[in-house]
């Protein structure tokens, strides 16, 4: 934004916990609130990148500086243990990477994928998501999509009841497995319509609908399966709640087909695995960043990303836990091998960062988001309130969504598998 006395009553407008957590930083960190109430109006999608190594976040916080786009940084739970990225540093990171680059750029920290798959989690989720609230957190991602339906509203809503209602909100109904894995438009309904009986208003709903996080593994024939068509459904059956979807799993997934994404009620695409493969330097199709794979190993390119020397270092690390050379738990090395990656020679990290700016600007383009980030500073300056609780009402009988009525098929609530990234 242009006019720094506009700019500076923006800052006296910045969620409550953020001026509290961060009282010295001029950084633009807002709810997701009012990210996704532009997303919707300006038919725009807001790229949500999974941070698994800082350099990431500052490539792409200085792409969205560069077209005044809107970006969502975040973490999952289970990426929280096994990266040098968690809930207590991320907000350090993006607001000292935010004032390297003149401050400005509007952007949220989202918890993604909080997993609750027990009571137990439920339980410890209530100390744990409302501490890295206070953290300077704005946005929050239950999922409990593990359980049974009925278990799932039941687990997401005690949560977000400890979640304060100023702080963005995303909700998940169906496990993301992969292609022909599909969330019913029945299960969405009860759902997001559960949720609302109890007063509960999420802005966005991940679904299962075809992608998978990771890499397709083009070796074994697997292949982007997003099917828009069942995602339309939901879009239009959750849309009186004021519920949009979030996509999941879009690295891998075409540029091309990802531009279509907002005909379809798709206004959040998380992008996670293309980040930690520009680090790498892995070799990538250039369509979708699906990491290429010959052989039954990732293939390292010398010039990109971390020296060729590191990655060797890695790779015998992976092979001493026993991992194939194509699998996902290469993202277990992020964490032992953080500083070392951290501290390599200003040409590795200038390589990487470049890169992820990059990567970033084409997503942004795609996702028709230039422009987004004034808009939203616009809209909390107009509404002159730090609070931006949404405007939304009960409109769901709570008892049609009770755990007779749930619409599960009988099957296991879960194989065991953790898909959360």
């Amino acid at each position: 934004m242009d006019n720094m006395k506009e700019y500076n009553r923006f800052l006296d407008l910045r969620p409550l916990n953020v001026r509290s957590a961060l009282p010295l930083s001029r950084c633009a960190l807002v709810s997701m609130r009012d990210i996704a109430a532009v997303a919707v109006r300006e038919n725009a999608i807001v790229m949500a990148a999974n941070i698994r190594n800082p350099l990431s976040a500052l490539g792409i916080m200085r792409a969205a500086g560069e077209v005044d786009s809107f970006v969502v940084l975040e973490l999952a739970k289970s990426e929280a243990s096994y990266t040098g990225v968690n809930f207590r540093n991320l907000p350090w990171f993006a607001m000292q990477y935010s004032s390297l680059i003149g401050d400005g750029v509007v952007y949220s920290l989202h918890m993604d994928h909080y997993a609750i798959k027990s009571a137990a989690d439920r339980d410890e989720s209530i100390k744990t998501v409302p501490d890295a609230i206070s953290r300077g957190w704005t946005s929050v991602a239950v999922d409990a999509s593990h359980n049974f339906d009925f278990e799932n509203l039941t687990y997401t809503r005690d949560l977000a009841m400890h979640i304060p209602s100023y702080i963005g909100l995303e909700a998940e109904v169906g496990e993301i497995k992969g292609a022909g894995v599909l969330t019913t438009v029945e299960e969405a309904e009860y759902f997001v319509g559960g949720l609302n009986s109890w007063g509960i208003f999420p802005d966005f709903l991940a679904i299962s609908n075809g992608s998978k996080h990771g890499t397709y593994d083009s070796s074994k024939g697997e292949g982007e399966g997003i099917d828009l068509y069942r995602t339309r459904e939901i879009a239009d059956t959750i849309a009186e709640y004021g519920c949009v979807i979030a996509q999941h799993g879009i690295s891998g997934t075409p540029l091309d087909k990802v531009g279509h994404f907002r005909e379809y009620g798709i206004n959040k695409g998380n992008v996670g695995t293309l980040w930690q493969n520009i680090v790498f330097g892995l070799e990538m199709d250039p369509a979708s960043g699906n990491a290429e794979i010959e052989n039954g190993s990732y293939v390292k390119n010398p010039d990109r990303g971390i020296p060729r020397d590191l990655w060797e270092e890695i790779v015998c690390w992976a092979d001493a836990h026993d991992y194939s050379r194509s699998s996902g738990d290469y993202k277990k090395a992020n964490l032992p091998f953080h500083h070392r990656i951290m501290g390599l020679p200003e040409k590795y990290r200038d390589r990487i960062i470049d890169e992820t700016r990059e990567w970033a600007l084409r997503f942004f383009q795609a996702f028709n988001s230039t422009g987004t980030g004034t808009k939203v500073i616009e809209r909390i300056l107009e509404r002159d309130d730090w609070n931006s609780t949404p405007e939304r009402r009960i409109t769901a009988d709570r008892s049609s969504y009770s755990a007779e009525s749930a619409p599960d098929s009988g099957e296991a609530a879960s194989d065991g598998i953790d898909y959360s990234d």
